[in-house]
């Protein structure tokens, strides 16, 4: 495996662990490192740094933002959020990862693409849930504010330094894995 290969994967995991967080806003950051050429896609996703990709991806990115400002409408939005989280996780490791084979790459792109931004997504679904239920949605736009924040930082890492983006995830998923081991119920 070549290190252009490694940095790749580490470009998707990034991306799609910011899918967990904000669906449409690591699929616009790409659209926007492809448009600009910071990075080059595989050839049957090149589309994504097309200018019509990039406008629509721009627009859903600033709609799925501002929507989850608006209590119980960001409830709403989690529960189709985690499926579609899922898919673009995979399809962001898919677009991304250079020189493996096919069957490689989608069981990559399906476990740590799909898989990482669902995880992400369902403990943040659970999360502003809570938010909701304790504050009756008030503290929700604090939470967003987080989430969208942490997308930011998230995917600009995984853009211009893929290893620094990988380590933010792994710390990421630990604080997660943390707070769940904290919330279980003792045997």
């Amino acid at each position: 495996m070549t290190t252009e290969t490694v940095i790749s994967i580490f470009l998707g995991i990034g991306l799609a662990a910011s899918t967990g967080f904000r669906v449409f806003l690591p699929l616009f950051a790409l659209s926007l490192a492809a448009y600009f050429g910071v990075w080059d896609l595989n050839e049957n996703w090149a589309w994504i740094g097309s200018l019509a990709a990039l406008l629509t991806l721009g627009i859903a990115t600033l709609a799925e933002i501002f929507a989850y400002f608006i209590p119980w409408v960001d409830n709403a939005l989690d529960s189709l959020a985690i499926p579609l989280a899922a898919i673009a996780g995979t399809a962001v490791m898919v677009s991304t990862i250079a020189d493996l084979d096919p069957v490689v790459t989608w069981s990559l792109a399906i476990i740590a693409g799909g898989g990482t931004a669902t995880a992400i997504k369902g403990a943040n679904a659970a999360g502003r849930l809570t938010s909701t239920a304790t504050t009756g949605g008030i503290a929700n736009p604090v939470v967003s504010t987080v989430e969208t924040g942490t997308a930011v930082a998230v995917s600009t890492a995984s853009i211009f330094a893929p290893v620094l983006g990988v380590v933010l995830v792994i710390i990421i998923l630990i604080f997660i894995f943390s707070i769940y081991r904290k919330l279980r119920p003792r045997r």
